[in-house]
């Protein structure tokens, strides 16, 4: 039986359960041989002595085991140790391609075709070894924090031979391929028709078909037409439909002959998306589409029918973890017709308010329409949700001052020196918005500072470097502030504009702001804001923008809710290279998080000290990061049991400290070893659990 903190194969350390599947488990473990983190998938207790379960949990191993590529998940390790059976593989952290498609509602066509791209050549990989996956769906696709797409989870591949192979097995009801919805023959162009129905996903956010049932479902894949993805989405490219008309063909004969073919499909609408270059295989009359028998019917029957049996009975949940676990298992999703055409009604109603207010404000703005009341009283008018403020008072302050009030009420500010005796110097003069104004958040507001009878003429620091620009400045006596934006125009690291400009006089010591260029709007990306965001969204965010999740890091917050972002790295709006990492904290709530540690602790291992045996007196000692002691014992008897809760803090270290002692030895020439004793200290860095 697994236990949290026990060892496997002498060199995994089980860290946590990341995942459950029908006849397995995952597990995060460390692999402290290579010093790194794995996910562990190991067949439950009540199916390892099943000789059919263990045969084809065997056999989901040695199809994933001999495929090494980066666009498939990696299996590293097969094993058996006292009854249990497990594999270990690479760990994903990340999420889904079915979360992601769930977060966004639909992807952009370019990001679809670059997804479907990796994943072609994960399955090109596994087709070039002789293997089918058979289930390719969106829940067995992963898409790491670094924006790496992973196929994933072959669990009913099989290998191929030089025929096509058959079986009553088929994958999940809304992306199986019509011969394997018959119960039929399936070949690598079964995959095809699979990854056609995800690439369609992806670019509308639903199925081609659904169904109450999945015996309803499995007809529509075998006898009706495959609908146009541009009748959900009339942007997307010709040469897209095409391909994903292409790989959807009801006859295998008419689908790409290989992945490497759609390939270059791929690739070419990415080049030329409006150009129809995707051929299409003649239809004939074996091609075409036809109705089913009866005999057909109940072969289909008799396989959603076993299919659902194993469902049941095992009480199938997969779901990979946002860490790399499974995904649930969504045959007969929760799907209802009657709601899809109560939803696509509201959405037709809501259409047309959203286009008869964009028709008032247009024709209120050319003076076509003159609404008036009873009374005859002026026009009305359409105001703006967004609330407008009040304009302060801010002349006799200090500038400083002015500009923290106005920004406080979401003002911009700019600074305009006159040298003026009747004023004390950086005192403000007068604003270019009169107090008692109603204005909208975002307006700039320029002040009139006193620069005193005798100000400091403000040098050029425009056209120069940040470098330059800084020290010409502060020679002159000015505090610098910098701020950054886009420019075509101007060189990346160029002052763009500055304020005060050059040749005012402003007084000394008073702070000029310079623009420094980030370049081209197009070389840099924008920051976005990821504040009260959860994880997986964030993810989501980082990728459809093009940089990647960086560290993510646990910190309390009263600000926000427990499980949201309370802090990101770079801040929100500023530019950054493309692929930069994004560090990011989220909220444990405002109190402190504890946390538990429960389970059996091992001794040294020989992959920790090759030299320790069982039977030493060890003395063993458990310290939490933030300093406080759990367990000071010595023992030389292991496992120890240990129980804790209440922890507050997320890791810490267990020691091991003992003595080796040897004893005196004579060679085989006479030569005599004195004996002798040598210390030892063993630190062995573990994770707890988050208690409620």
């Amino acid at each position: 039986m697994i236990k949290i903190g026990m060892m496997i194969g002498d060199r995994y350390e089980i860290l946590e359960k990341i995942g459950t599947g029908g006849m397995s488990d995952v597990y995060k473990a460390k692999c402290h041989k290579l010093n790194r983190f794995v996910a562990i998938k190991v067949l439950k207790q009540e199916f390892s002595e099943n000789a059919n379960f263990v045969s084809k949990f065997r056999t989901e191993a040695q199809a994933a085991a001999g495929l090494m590529h980066p666009n498939i998940v990696n299996v590293y390790d097969v094993g058996e140790e006292n009854g249990i059976y497990y594999f270990v593989m690479e760990i994903v952290e990340g999420i889904t391609l079915k979360k992601y498609i769930e977060k966004k509602a639909r992807l952009s066509v370019k990001e679809a075709i670059s997804i479907a791209i990796q994943v072609s050549m994960g399955i090109e990989a596994a087709h070039n070894n002789h293997i089918i996956h058979r289930d390719i769906k969106p829940q067995n696709i992963m898409i790491s924090k670094e924006g790496k797409v992973k196929v994933t989870d072959f669990g009913i591949a099989k290998a191929a031979t030089s025929n096509t192979i058959t079986s009553n097995v088929m994958g999940s009801v809304h992306y199986t391929s019509p011969e394997q919805a018959r119960g039929g023959y399936s070949d690598e162009k079964s995959d095809i028709y699979s990854l056609g129905i995800t690439l369609f996903e992806m670019l509308t956010g639903r199925v081609p078909f659904n169904g109450e049932t999945t015996v309803a479902i499995a007809i529509k894949h075998i006898q009706e037409e495959m609908p146009s993805p541009r009748e959900y989405v009339p942007e997307i490219p010709v040469s897209v439909e095409q391909i994903v008309f292409k790989c959807c063909q009801k006859s295998p004969d008419r689908r790409y002959q290989s992945v490497a073919e759609l390939i270059d499909d791929l690739k070419q609408s990415l080049l030329n998306p409006d150009e129809d270059f995707v051929k299409m295989t003649e239809p004939d009359r074996r091609a075409s589409t036809r109705m089913i028998t009866e005999r057909e019917m109940e072969r289909i029957k008799r396989v959603s029918a076993a299919k659902d049996d194993m469902e049941e009975s095992m009480r199938l949940k997969r779901r990979y973890t946002d860490d790399g676990g499974e995904e649930e298992e969504e045959y007969d999703e929760d799907y209802d017709p009657r709601m899809e055409k109560i939803t696509t009604v509201l959405a037709i109603v809501a259409a047309v308010i959203v286009g008869c207010i964009v028709i008032v404000l247009v024709g209120r703005a050319l003076g076509l329409f003159h609404l008036k009341g009873n009374s005859g009283e002026e026009d009305s008018q359409i105001e703006e949700e967004t609330e407008q403020v009040e304009m302060i008072g801010v002349t006799g302050m200090a500038v400083k001052t002015a500009q923290d009030r106005l920004e406080k009420l979401g003002l911009k500010t700019e600074v305009k020196y006159v040298e003026n005796a009747a004023y004390p110097q950086n005192q403000v003069i007068s604003a270019s918005v009169e107090e008692g104004i109603m204005v909208e958040p975002g307006t700039v507001i320029t002040l009139t500072v006193s620069a005193g009878e005798e100000g400091v003429s403000v040098p050029k620091a425009t056209g120069v470097t940040y470098e330059e620009a800084k020290n010409t400045l502060e020679k002159a006596g000015f505090v610098v502030n910098r701020s950054e934006s886009s420019s075509s125009t101007v060189e990346n690291n160029f002052v763009i504009s500055q304020n005060p400009e050059s040749g005012t006089k402003a007084p000394k010591g008073s702070a000029v702001t310079i623009v420094v260029s980030t370049g081209a709007e197009d070389s840099k990306i924008r920051v976005p804001d990821l504040m009260g965001k959860e994880e997986d969204e964030v993810l989501a965010m980082l990728i459809e923008t093009g940089l990647q999740l960086g560290t993510v890091g646990q910190m309390n917050s009263e600000d926000y809710p427990e499980g949201q972002v309370c802090y990101q790295s770079y801040s929100v709006g500023s530019f950054v290279d493309p692929g930069t990492a994004i560090d990011i904290k989220i909220s444990m709530g405002g109190r402190a998080a504890t946390y538990s540690y429960s389970g059996n602790i091992t001794g040294p291992t020989a992959a920790e000290d090759p030299e320790y045996r069982d039977g030493t007196k060890v003395k063993v000692k458990i310290v939490t990061e933030d300093g406080t002691t759990l367990l000071d014992t010595e023992t030389a008897s292991f496992p120890v049991a240990v129980n804790y809760t209440g922890i507050k803090s997320a890791t810490g270290k267990i020691t091991f400290h003992y003595t080796l002692v040897t004893e005196p030895s004579v060679g085989a020439d006479g030569t005599e070893t004195p004996g002798g004793s040598t210390e030892k200290t063993i630190e062995r860095t573990i994770e707890f659990t988050k208690e409620g």
